[in-house]
């Protein structure tokens, strides 16, 4: 039986129901109850929403139920729709839907009532027909003293009867409790604070993050980077030629003078029969026409040309054979090869001054880093630069920057980067080479303001032309 106290809610008056059994009503209740513990213990006011205007079809049946909250004396919002996860303010139904709704509550307030189409105003009614069943009833979920929060919308075709309504009555009771409940817990903290010190703290607030923007730090910039020999020495193809055989692995120990690889001697050997052949031939007419020229003086004038003719097939046979003896190509200087894996070289062809390895010192090395041109800022000689190895990032690697490129090229990435380099600053040998990681360099002091806004400020600019 209602409260006393409890609003009356004007709605179609029905024949009295038949006498229930006693198993209808405790299911009837039992209902009731477990919906008001579901709402009291929603987390949040969206899972308390969805709750109110679809689960409770489960006490009262409807087809259509609105959550409206009041945000002042004649303005609010749809805060939920039953059967719809996302709503669309700009929708038609939703335009029309919250028109209804603020004129439901700039007239009944926090007064529950039933109405219909012919009880609202032409321009609303006239729509009613397209978006509402016939019947709605508006439930205030007001909290006594505490003002009106918003209220449930239910529509259906059928009639309201008064058992339905006092039944919702509860319900919308226990849902303006719980909703209050959360709404007290989101907003506990503004009402602990008195309004003058929210805005004194809000100020130390405001102040405190202008001072930390202004502090002073080191911009720095992260790069992929690489350890590399330190000058090292090329080995190129001496001549035009095809790679035979490699006489060491890469990275393995070389001394000076020690053969490196072999290039194929076929074709040169082939030239240097050729050449000697014509030598021989060359000096055999040179010899004929010698010993005629005893016997006839006239073929002295001859015997100039062909002597001409052995000396240069005699300066040929010595060029191929210089080319032979470098076939082989030997190391420099002591240290480590440095090259590609060999069954990438072998049967390659070479041309005279191509680059097929390096010679370099294991103990003298240097990290080449590659500054994206996006991610570029001032940098001096001598800057601070820490490495952080991929094997080994919990150990940085202490260096200065040594050289900055002026000329941004093309990575094998495709990323427009600048190419700089930095000697390690312990004395010992550094990295082994070939070892990648991350650098990071240290350019000239800014604010955190800038430091955090560079790149966004950058792109402002380049966007507006500011």
């Amino acid at each position: 039986m209602p409260p006393s106290d409890a609003p009356t809610i004007s709605v179609q008056s029905a024949p009295a129901p038949a006498a229930k059994d006693g198993s209808r009503q405790l299911l009837v209740l039992t209902g009731v109850l477990q919906l008001e513990r579901r709402a009291r213990r929603a987390a949040t006011a969206e899972e308390l929403g969805f709750l109110m205007v679809n689960e409770t079809t489960g006490l009262v049946r409807y087809r259509q139920g609105v959550l409206w909250r009041c945000t002042g004396a004649k303005r609010g919002t749809v805060a939920a729709l039953s059967g719809v996860a996302v709503l669309d303010a700009q929708a038609p139904y939703m335009v029309w839907l919250n028109r209804l709704l603020r004129w439901m509550q700039a007239t009944h307030g926090g007064t529950p009532v039933a109405v219909d189409a012919a009880a609202v105003p032409p321009e609303l009614a006239r729509d009613w027909a397209e978006w509402l069943p016939a019947h709605a009833l508006w439930l205030p979920l007001a909290v006594p003293g505490d003002g009106l929060p918003g209220a449930l919308f239910l529509a259906r075709d059928e009639p309201w009867t008064e058992p339905e309504a006092n039944l919702l009555g509860y319900a919308a009771d226990a849902y303006g409790h719980a909703w209050r409940a959360l709404d007290d817990r989101r907003h506990r903290a503004r009402r602990l604070i008195p309004a003058r010190g929210r805005a004194m703290l809000a100020a130390l607030l405001l102040a405190a993050t202008a001072g930390g923007l202004a502090l002073p730090v080191h911009q720095s910039v992260l790069a992929p980077a690489e350890v590399i020999a330190r000058a090292p020495t090329v080995v190129r193809a001496p001549i035009d030629g095809v790679v035979d055989r490699f006489e060491v692995q890469p990275n393995d120990p070389v001394a000076e003078g020690q053969v490196l690889l072999v290039l194929d001697r076929t074709r040169l050997q082939n030239r240097l029969e050729v050449a000697r052949k014509a030598l021989e031939v060359a000096e055999a007419e040179y010899r004929q026409a010698s010993q005629q020229v005893l016997n006839d003086p006239r073929g002295k004038a001859n015997l100039a040309v062909l002597k001409g003719r052995m000396d240069q097939q005699a300066s040929e046979a010595a060029y191929v054979e210089s080319l032979l003896a470098r076939v082989e190509i030997r190391a420099p200087r002591a240290g480590i090869a440095i090259f590609d894996d060999v069954n990438d070289w072998i049967g390659r062809p070479v041309t005279i001054g191509e680059r097929i390895l390096t010679v370099a010192d294991p103990q003298e090395t240097e990290l080449e880093i590659r500054l994206p041109v996006a991610d570029a800022v001032t940098l001096e000689t001598g800057a601070d630069v820490r490495l952080f190895l991929n094997i080994a990032p919990q150990d940085p690697i202490p260096a200065h920057l040594t050289y900055a490129g002026y000329q941004a090229d093309l990575t094998p990435d495709g990323v427009l980067a600048y190419r700089l380099k930095a000697a390690f600053d312990a004395d010992g040998p550094g990295p082994r080479i070939g070892l990648k990681g991350t650098a990071k360099l240290y350019g000239e002091q800014s604010s955190l303001f800038l430091y955090l806004m560079r790149r966004p400020l950058a792109a402002v600019r380049q966007r507006f032309g500011l």
